[in-house]
């Protein structure tokens, strides 16, 4: 496999909107993560507006829209993305298929009208390609039941979603959420992981795996 192209990089953008689960909605600020070079890129989650994904994007062409969950925060615009993606061409989205009932909250099912689902199942282990390098995808249930971590070793970095932030494991306490899953989760995958490896968030500031084992008491 050839090396890592020399433009590969993270682009970042943030996107306003809003969460709703549970009967509540809460106004939320959402990162935006592109990986790729000067010409393909792979998206990281699908907030708010299709708009503000393709701004970062530009006229790169878009792999893959790699979901870390499917809270509504999250996936609201895959579809449209997916759709507008690439000229229209499109561009599949993937998630990890424990995730499908909260995805269904967002999108309905195949039986639904106007339903849509996603094209690819992410797994614990899967490599996704993009720019000369890999993501490896790592399933950390307790967020959310499918949600994942994406680790980018050759940029030094790992995208939680909203499974770590800095200063600690993402929210518990709703619906397909649970805080011992989570703990766990974050220790076998997460603190694997090299101390200098840099967290990329799904909301808020970045950190490092270092940082957050000493708060987590790892």
């Amino acid at each position: 496999m050839a090396g890592p192209s020399s433009g590969l990089r993270v682009d970042h953008a943030v996107s306003s909107g809003t969460f709703s689960l549970d009967g509540e909605t809460f106004d939320v600020d959402n990162n935006i993560w592109v990986v790729g070079d000067d010409s393909e890129c792979v998206v990281i989650d699908a907030p708010h507006s299709v708009d503000d994904i393709l701004a970062v994007v530009g006229d790169r062409r878009i792999r893959a829209i790699v979901c870390t969950h499917a809270h509504d925060d999250h996936v609201r615009v895959a579809p449209a993305l997916r759709e507008r993606a690439n000229d229209g061409s499109g561009a599949p989205i993937l998630l990890h298929p424990d995730d499908r009932p909260l995805w269904e909250l967002t999108h309905g099912g195949p039986d639904a009208v106007d339903g849509h689902l996603w094209d690819v199942d992410l797994s614990d282990g899967m490599k996704i390609d993009v720019a000369g390098t890999t993501l490896t995808v790592l399933h950390t249930p307790g967020h959310a039941p499918g949600a994942v971590c994406l680790h980018a070793p050759d940029l030094g970095c790992v995208f939680t979603g909203d499974t770590l932030f800095q200063g600690g494991p993402g929210a518990t306490g709703r619906s397909f959420s649970d805080l011992p899953t989570l703990e766990a989760s974050i220790s076998a995958k997460l603190f694997a992981l090299p101390d200098d490896t840099v967290v990329h968030t799904g909301h808020g500031d970045d950190t490092t795996i270092g940082a957050e084992r000493a708060h987590l008491g790892d």
